[in-house]
């Protein structure tokens, strides 16, 4: 019996240390961004917050996005635990039809590698209409 209660006592003492948390997590406040509907050439541009809510010092080692359409900055220096941070993520909405792209934010935090995400749709820009000009056969403008 007493091997028993040694065995269910190392079982509980590990399930503790399982759950207690050594270094740093990277926790973000959102990790999907819908910019809906842009006109072609509107600015695109999300800012992805986070903190540090480990117990060490987080440092962002890479931050990459799926294409060189999307085009990720972040800080380069550690964020100290209780602190905080972001990602500014800008999109080049020249580019006509649908954005489905991704972020992947790798660090040294026990959760290492996240995925941001942004979506939404590029209509493209009215086409610009000169207003029309009656001319004589001189080239000269009608005056009305």
């Amino acid at each position: 019996m007493k091997i028993v209660h040694f065995f269910a006592l190392i079982l509980v003492f590990s399930v503790f240390q399982a759950n207690a948390q050594t270094g740093a997590h990277i926790k973000f406040e959102k990790l999907v961004h819908d910019f809906g509907q842009l006109t072609q050439g509107d600015p695109a541009s999300i800012e992805f917050k986070f903190s540090n809510t480990g117990d060490a010092p987080l440092l962002l080692s890479n931050v990459r996005s799926s294409c060189g359409c999307t085009i990720p900055t972040w800080p380069h220096e550690e964020i100290a635990p209780g602190k905080s941070g972001s990602i500014t993520v800008k999109y080049d909405s020249n580019r006509v039809g649908p954005i489905n792209k991704t972020v992947t934010v790798e660090s040294n935090a026990v959760n290492n590698s996240v995925v941001l995400k942004i979506s939404g749709e590029v209509k493209k820009k009215p086409e610009e209409v000169m207003p029309f000009q009656n001319f004589d056969n001189n080239g000269s403008p009608f005056v009305q």
